[in-house]
């Protein structure tokens, strides 16, 4: 459908840069399944972190889905939708000995063809309470 194809801006093989343009990981996203699963494999070259995740349409609620799952046994489960040209995922709120908050992540095409992944904590007021991660996404040649 129309609605697999909103994220397909993050597929490809990729070099991840900070901000300060140091590389700091790759990630590879494919399409599998008929082109309806989104699989992502990161590696991180500042630590030993991996992760990977399934990304999906799930057409009962319309809604994009990831699952993420990593190497030091951390998961994440995110949901939303496709907002402004960026996908905006998700996830339910969180209560720990930090306190309450979501954790959102946006992924932004832009114009040169790169794409920026924006991992921020979010308040339950929907205040920004810390970005966790900021990565540019260049594809490798």
């Amino acid at each position: 459908t129309k609605k697999h194809n909103e994220f397909n801006f993050w597929v490809g093989d990729w070099n991840v840069y900070d901000t300060k343009g140091k590389l700091i990981g790759t990630n590879n996203i494919l399409k599998m399944q008929s082109n309806c699963v989104m699989l992502e494999n990161w590696v991180s070259k500042a630590s030993a972190s991996r992760g990977t995740s399934y990304n999906y349409v799930n057409l009962t609620d319309n809604t994009w889905n990831q699952l993420w799952v990593d190497n030091a046994g951390f998961s994440l489960e995110l949901k939303g939708n496709l907002e402004n040209g960026s996908m905006v995922l998700k996830s339910e709120l969180i209560k720990n000995k930090q306190g309450e908050y979501y954790n959102r992540v946006t992924w932004t095409p832009n114009k040169d063809g790169s794409v920026t992944q924006l991992w921020e904590l979010i308040s339950t007021e929907g205040k920004v309470i810390q970005e966790a991660f900021r990565g540019i996404y260049k594809k490798k040649v």
